[in-house]
């Protein structure tokens, strides 16, 4: 049974444990000279084992050294390690135990320990290992801070308080510590120490009204909100934009139910000068939810846009916001459109905004007008492959076949190994398409190639790129192959349905064919006319040369005429109907 250790936080070879123990034993019996030489021998080559990853082989060397010596707390350690990636978690612990009593002052054994016992929840076991390290290193300011984190998990608020209070006797006073004493006096209901703790602060800085506000925000939380008042209307006068206050007294209007306050406060917050625009957007989803919440009138949160984006002009973050609420509300596109082009004059190359007109473009139809917003797009994102894309095929819609192949070869060029594989797979696909309308098989069929490679299940390149080798009677078990997985991706395809009858006709295996091609025209009202798509008539023409190696020669023929009514110019055609026999193109 092969050993894997994959234990998170603990060292492959933890300092002061190879060689003997360090860092301090218990009172346990020596060996004799010769029994710790043996015990070093095989210690020594269990780590060279360990290290060169003969796990299986360092685990049974391990077990080994603790018969020799059933007091060596670093083969306890490490075998500690193996039981634990064994999953054998009980026999684990109780070694890392075993390990840290044999050497009481071996921090690593120590700190290991106590990483165990918060995996398993055990913090009340954790708090008692980290304050033995914390006894013998005082200068570990870290583990204080596990301290406070591990006392609040066990609810011990007055214990987190001394941390905290350990940590200021190092650091002095602080914001930080002040305001997380603070907060653990609330959850102890001691709402006077709470008070207490944030008033000595502002005291201690009585020229930083950001602490007077922080004094102001204890005494709202603790039930005094005459003096919190007092103390913000101090700071107000001061400075009538300090947006903590502003944001205090808004949450404290709210919850006296007073809106039109309320809504007066956040008009003057997002109005400020001092506000930045990550509060600003933080506020208006605030408002926004709200609004929802009440009813969803999108006509108050929309003037709410307007007052902020008239006064600030520089950034875009309100007006995508603007844009994506009045997207999720389903507003019209003629109203979310002027926001989109505001957005763009503000920063011509936001890549979301104009991405969003492309598809309003695309939309109605509008070809002309997504090619433009690409093309003025590539200048400013030249590395984003969705402009390309949807240039591209608006050419090829367009029926502009050497603008759209231009575009998606400098399209290919950006391409990147993170790049979408979507978005890859459809460029080759489209190229291959048009590569094979002007007759470049070869590199066609080496974009179809291309495009398989980022996505071998693209339904319409197999499909058309099977097609086009049966076309050719090349590689026919190939395309045969390809063809297959699309029917079984679309079993009702009647494009998909035809090529893989007519592949199978190529290989002369006219009864399986018949098949198919009657699946075909069952389903010829699913047809998917997409560039070189198959047309009814083709697989009218298709069903009456299967028809006609079948045997049923009559059929054949009106298969023959149907396609002729789509297909007038069709001269082999026309020289099949009037000789009534099948006709090698």
């Amino acid at each position: 049974m092969a050993l894997v250790i994959a234990i998170i936080g603990l060292s492959s070879c933890a300092a002061g444990v190879v060689g003997g123990m360090v860092g301090g034993e218990a009172d346990v019996p020596r060996l004799s000279p010769e029994n710790q030489r043996l015990y070093d021998h095989y210690f020594l080559d269990a780590m060279v084992q360990r290290q060169k990853g003969n796990n299986d082989a360092a685990f049974d060397l391990l077990r080994h050294c603790l018969d020799i010596n059933p007091n060596a707390a670093e083969a306890y350690y490490y075998l500690a390690q193996y039981y634990s990636a064994l999953k054998d978690n009980a026999t684990s612990v109780s070694y890392f135990q075993k390990a840290s009593v044999l050497a009481p002052n071996n921090e690593t054994f120590l700190e290991t320990l106590a990483q165990v016992y918060v995996r398993q929840q055990d913090y009340q076991a954790a708090i008692n290992v980290i304050e033995r390290l914390y006894d013998k290193n005082k200068d570990r300011e870290d583990l204080l801070e596990m301290l406070f984190q591990l006392y609040q998990q066990v609810e011990d608020y007055p214990h987190a308080v001394g941390v905290l209070e350990r940590i200021e006797s190092i650091d002095g006073k602080s914001e930080r510590i002040s305001v997380a004493k603070s907060e653990v006096y609330t959850r102890m209901n001691n709402s006077k120490a709470a008070v207490a703790e944030m008033a000595e602060l502002a005291r201690q800085y009585p020229n930083d009204l950001n602490y007077l506000a922080m004094y102001g925000e204890s005494l709202m939380m603790n039930g005094q909100p005459k003096k919190a008042l007092e103390i913000y209307d101090r700071i107000l006068k001061e400075e009538p934009e300090n947006n903590r206050v502003l944001m205090s007294l808004r949450t404290y209007y709210q919850a006296m139910e007073r809106p039109e306050v309320a809504d007066s406060l956040t008009l003057r917050v997002l109005l400020g000068k001092n506000t930045s625009q990550e509060e600003k957007v933080y506020l208006i989803r605030q408002v926004i939810g709200a609004n929802e919440r009440a009813g969803g009138d999108s006509t108050e949160v929309l003037r709410l846009f307007r007052r902020v984006m008239n006064v600030d002009t520089t950034d875009v973050d309100i007006p995508l916001l603007c844009a994506t609420y009045m997207d999720l509300k389903k507003m019209p596109a003629d109203s979310i459109k002027p926001v989109l082009h505001h957005i763009l004059d503000l920063a011509p190359d936001n890549s979301a905004a104009r991405l969003h007109l492309v598809g309003y473009a695309w939309a109605d139809g509008d070809k002309d007008r997504v090619i433009e917003l690409c093309q003025t797009a590539r200048q400013y994102n030249p590395d984003d492959m969705a402009f390309y894309y949807y240039q591209g095929i608006a050419y090829y819609q367009r029926d502009s076949l050497d603008q759209a192949l231009s575009t998606f070869q400098n399209g290919v060029s950006v391409i990147k190994e993170d790049s979408n594989p979507d978005i890859v797979s459809d460029f080759y696909e489209v190229m291959g398409d048009i590569l094979h309308k002007k007759e470049r098989t070869t590199e066609a069929f080496a974009a179809y190639d291309s495009c398989l490679q980022w996505k071998p299940d693209n339904i319409p390149c197999l499909n058309n790129y099977a097609y086009y080798l049966s076309l050719r009677n090349e590689q026919l078990e190939r395309a045969e192959l390809m063809s297959h997985k699309t029917i079984k991706a679309e079993p009702k395809n009647a494009t998909y349905l035809d090529t893989y009858a007519w592949i199978l006709f190529m290989q002369q295996r006219y009864t399986e064919s018949k098949i198919y091609i009657d699946q075909a025209l069952q389903n010829l009202d699913t047809v998917v006319v997409d560039g070189d798509t198959i047309s009814n008539s083709a697989i009218f023409e298709h069903a009456g040369d299967i028809y006609w190696h079948c045997d049923n020669r009559n059929e054949a023929l009106s298969f023959w005429e149907d396609a002729l009514k789509g297909d007038s110019e069709n001269k082999v055609l026309i020289r099949k109907i009037k000789l009534k026999k099948y006709l090698k193109e």
